[in-house]
């Protein structure tokens, strides 16, 4: 059976971008589908199932901020690369692509080696953090989701269920800004109805019980997870 080297979704509005970058993907080995906005891109991301997502900004619809919000707030997306593709130059519109979630962003025009490169780097970088055992070491901080546990230089930190979750969500992608509505549905669920608040007060004993500050908070936007 033939091996590929991984199912990549590009979304973009423009049909020779999506030609040229499928053209050149397919001839890496890649399996590639394709969509025209963000409504589209969610409805094939479901079906294709890939390991990496190409999106373009700026697109009707559903644009690529909505899209990888939506994208974000489902487990099913959890080991999915994405990376931004835009003609826009200024600095905020990186800026605010990357704290929605994206891992990457490549501004167009597109140079094939590049993007080869960069899609490489992602996919080795998500595949290592799949490979990774449940347990993970920051300094003198562990936890370890098998046995639902955390300790700080060698002492038990006693976490309630949602801190443990909340901290362990954080912790999987240092310093990647979860959007708060996001953390609220990974976290709680849509069966649950909670506040922002909840966040907050639950950040804040995270914060006092393991005596070290590594959540940051992202006014406006969310938290990450700081190593310590």
């Amino acid at each position: 059976m033939e091996v590929f080297p991984g199912k990549i979704l590009v979304v973009d509005d423009e049909p020779d971008i999506v030609e040229f970058i499928t053209y050149n993907l397919k001839n890496k080995g890649y399996l590639v589908a394709s969509a025209r906005d963000g409504v589209e891109a969610i409805r094939k991301a479901k079906d294709f199932k890939p390991n990496l997502i190409l999106l373009d900004m700026m697109m009707p619809n559903k644009d690529g901020i909505e899209t990888i919000k939506e994208l974000r707030t489902m487990p099913e997306f959890d080991d999915t690369a994405i990376i931004f593709l835009t003609a826009l130059s200024d600095e905020k519109y990186e800026i605010e692509g990357l704290k929605t979630g994206a891992d990457d962003f490549i501004a167009k025009p597109i140079k094939p080696e590049l993007l080869a490169t960069r899609i490489g780097s992602a996919l080795r970088r998500f595949r290592k953090e799949e490979d990774q055992d449940q347990k993970q070491t920051f300094g003198d901080l562990e936890i370890n989701k098998t046995k639902f546990s955390v300790t700080y230089k060698g002492d038990d930190i006693v976490l309630a269920k949602k801190e443990f979750e909340l901290l362990s969500l954080l912790a999987s992608k240092p310093g990647r800004v979860f959007l708060r509505n996001e953390i609220l549905q990974r976290v709680w669920g849509t069966d649950v109805i909670v506040g922002d608040r909840t966040i907050d007060v639950h950040i804040r004993k995270i914060r006092q019980k393991v005596g070290i500050d590594l959540i940051t908070t992202v006014k406006g936007v969310g938290y990450k997870f700081d190593m310590p």
